[in-house]
C-alpha cells in the first residue's frame, strides 16, 4: 500500500515521450482539479460572474496543455513564449481574492502538465479546505461594514458639524475624507468612510441626513471602502 502511494507521488514526468493514453490522463485530472477549485471558489464568494468559473474549470487544462506540449524541448520553449508575447490580453482590477485564484488554477494546472498527479491532487484539496475554512470562520473580516457615503449639501450649511448629531445617534462612525464644490460653487459634495454596525436601520439613518442637506443627493454605497 505504501509503495503504490509513493508511485503515485513520485509520478512526475520523467519520460518526456507524450503518449495517448497519457496524455487523456492529464487533461482529466486537470479539468477535475479545476470543477473543484471553481466549486470552491462559487462558495466562498458572495458574488461571482460565470464566465469567471468557466475559466477556473479550463483555465488548469490550458497550463497542462502548455506544459504537456513543451516538455523537457528548450526550443519548444522557446518558441511557445514568443508566441504568446504578441497576445494581447485584457487586463481589469480584480479582488485579490480572484488573483489567488487564478494562481492556484495555474499551479494545479502546472502540477499536473509535469505529471505530479498526486501532489497536484494533495494540494488542490488542502488548499480548498483551508479556503472553507477561512470562509466559515469569517477570517479577517471586520464586524462593522465599511461603506462610502458622499452628502450634496448647500452652501450655506457647515459640512464640519452638521451631521455630527446624525452620526451619533446612529452610533455610526465616520470619517471625513473629500470636500468639493458642484453647481458652480453653489453646492457642495463631501464624501465620508462610515463604518455601521449590522443592526443600524440605513433607511432611517439616509432619511435623517435629508432632513439635515435639504433633500439633495445621497449616495452610499454597498461595497466596503478600500483603505488608502
Amino acid at each position: 500500500m505504501n509503495s503504490f502511494i509513493d508511485s503515485i507521488f513520485a509520478a512526475t514526468a520523467s519520460d518526456t515521450t507524450l503518449t495517448f493514453g497519457h496524455a487523456m490522463l492529464t487533461l482529466g485530472i486537470a479539468i477535475l482539479l479545476g470543477a473543484i477549485i471553481s466549486m470552491t471558489y462559487m462558495r466562498t464568494q458572495p458574488a461571482y460572474s460565470h464566465s469567471f468559473t468557466l475559466t477556473m474549470v479550463i483555465l488548469p487544462t490550458i497550463v497542462a496543455i502548455i506544459i504537456l506540449l513543451i516538455g523537457s524541448n528548450v526550443a519548444r520553449a522557446f518558441s511557445l513564449a514568443g508566441a504568446f508575447s504578441i497576445i494581447r490580453f485584457r487586463s481589469a482590477p480584480g479582488d485579490a481574492k480572484d488573483i489567488s485564484y487564478v494562481l492556484f488554477s495555474m499551479a494545479a494546472g502546472l502540477a499536473t502538465g509535469v505529471g505530479a498527479y498526486g501532489y497536484a491532487v494533495l494540494f488542490t484539496i488542502v488548499l480548498c479546505v483551508l479556503m472553507l475554512v477561512l470562509k466559515v470562520v469569517k477570517f479577517g473580516q471586520r464586524k462593522q461594514a465599511s461603506k462610502l457615503l458622499k452628502i450634496t449639501i448647500p452652501e450655506n450649511l457647515g459640512y464640519e458639524e452638521a451631521f455630527e448629531e446624525v452620526f451619533n445617534t446612529f452610533n455610526v462612525g465616520h470619517e471625513l475624507r473629500k470636500v468639493r464644490t458642484t453647481e458652480l460653487g453653489s453646492l457642495y459634495e463631501v464624501v465620508y468612510a462610515v463604518e455601521m454596525n449590522p443592526e443600524t436601520n440605513q433607511k432611517s439613518f439616509l432619511d435623517a441626513i435629508r432632513t439635515r442637506n435639504g433633500n439633495l443627493d445621497i449616495t452610499l454605497t454597498m461595497n466596503p471602502v478600500t483603505q488608502e
